[in-house]
């Protein structure tokens, strides 16, 4: 028996250092998935643990709709969300494909995109923050019942005085978990673009009492009725 198992072992290495070879064409990228995959399927790794927060195995493909205002570029939409980018809309149907490295692949509209979690790794697993994404429930209903202002701001993926946290989450995205500890601080780190920051502060009844930052970005994020 110990001579059949190390046969199995030496066979799996030819496999893996065969297919290292040939992953030498394959974009970098997604090499590391791969590779880490048929290691797994010979015996030479062990899976990789469950994420943590996850409630259970997901079924794939799985339906269902942006949380929030995302913005992307190309076919790329990570944790940063950019508001400079151009939007898809809160609520538009997305069904989550499969998983790789630190991404999802999705169709959004029919379209092939990718989810990237590309700043909160060490914060939360791809499948947590996956799932704060695509959410089951259409937020638009919801969204139906704001005030016109806050519609308007939302639609227009911009904040405003006196939003909620889960209606200024709908029209900016969520903040970065690298910098953001717990959704209950009363002021979320933002970016509009990778060197664009402001401050969304919040009162204690998690209100929007002010939109702090350099002025030439606060005005690009700030809804201003009639404007």
């Amino acid at each position: 028996m110990n001579g059949r198992n190390l046969n199995l072992r030496s066979a799996g290495r030819v496999v893996v250092v065969s297919l290292a070879i040939s992953l030498s064409l394959v974009p970098c990228g997604a090499r590391g998935g791969i590779l880490r995959d048929v290691m797994v399927s010979v015996g030479l790794a062990k899976p990789p643990p469950a994420p943590a927060g996850a409630t259970g195995p997901e079924t794939l493909p799985r339906q269902g709709f942006a949380c929030c205002d995302l913005h992307y570029s190309r076919d790329w939409i990570n944790d940063g969300n950019y508001a400079e980018l151009p939007m898809i809309p809160a609520g538009t149907p997305i069904e989550v494909l499969s998983y790789g490295s630190n991404r999802a692949y999705v169709k959004i509209d029919g379209k092939p995109m990718r989810l990237g979690h590309d700043y909160g790794r060490d914060q939360e697993p791809l499948e947590v923050w996956v799932r704060k994404i695509v959410v089951n429930d259409d937020p638009r209903p919801r969204i139906a019942t704001y005030a016109p202002t806050v519609q308007a701001a939302i639609h227009g993926g911009k904040v405003m005085v006196g939003m909620t946290r889960e209606q200024a989450i709908a029209a900016v995205g969520y903040p970065l978990t690298s910098e953001n500890v717990s959704l209950n601080d009363p002021v979320w780190r933002m970016w509009r673009s990778s060197h664009g920051e402001y401050d969304l502060n919040f009162d204690v009844d998690g209100r929007l009492k002010s939109i702090t930052g350099d002025d030439s970005v606060t005005s690009l994020v700030s809804y201003q009725p009639g404007k």
